[in-house]
């Protein structure tokens, strides 16, 4: 019986023929999903976006300074646990005591009985501070650090504009603020 050598196993393998895997179509599809998920949450974030600006901290601008006989109104809703604070030129509107401590004051609009806030009262005392001043458009609005987020965009919602009846732009400007 002779001894016969395979040709297959005397031929010296390329360590490339071993079996390396080729990651060139998978690295394909991941760049073409990354594209694909960055410009669809560029275009849906254009839908949620609320013109919110920051508080400046620089002096008064030119325009404030020739304004300075009219009564300013520095308007600012805060939300507590409690409900709806809202203060006008430093002053609270609503009911008053005589009591120093901020944990004594109940809120202007309190919460309602099941617990929510009170969207629609918040709007309509709005409407009637913009009756007594009508060119006012800026609003500062604070919220405590365990407010939701949804309580903060309604309290905005209901700071902008009236109910769609007459839809009346109240105070298109408004700014966050920290408690």
């Amino acid at each position: 019986m002779a001894f016969f050598y395979s040709r297959r196993k005397l031929k010296v393998r390329d360590e490339h023929e071993l079996g390396e895997l080729n990651i060139v179509p998978y690295l394909d599809i991941l760049m073409n999903l990354i594209m694909f998920m960055l410009l669809s949450i560029t275009g849906l974030a254009a839908f949620g976006i609320l013109n919110v600006s920051a508080p400046s901290y620089g002096g008064p601008s030119a325009a404030a300074q020739d304004d300075s006989d009219k009564p300013k109104l520095l308007l600012s809703v805060l939300v507590s646990k409690k409900g709806f604070y809202v203060a006008g030129a430093g002053g609270l509107l609503g009911p008053q005591t005589g009591s120093v401590n901020p944990d004594e004051v109940p809120p202007t609009l309190p919460k309602n009985a099941d617990g929510t806030y009170d969207y629609a009262a918040l709007t309509a005392q709005l409407v009637g501070v913009k009756k007594e001043f009508p060119t006012e458009t800026k609003v500062i609005i604070g919220a405590e650090a365990d407010i939701p987020y949804e309580v903060l965009v309604g309290t905005m919602d209901a700071v902008r504009e009236s109910p769609p009846p007459d839809r009346k732009v109240l105070f298109p400007d408004v700014t966050l603020g920290a408690l």
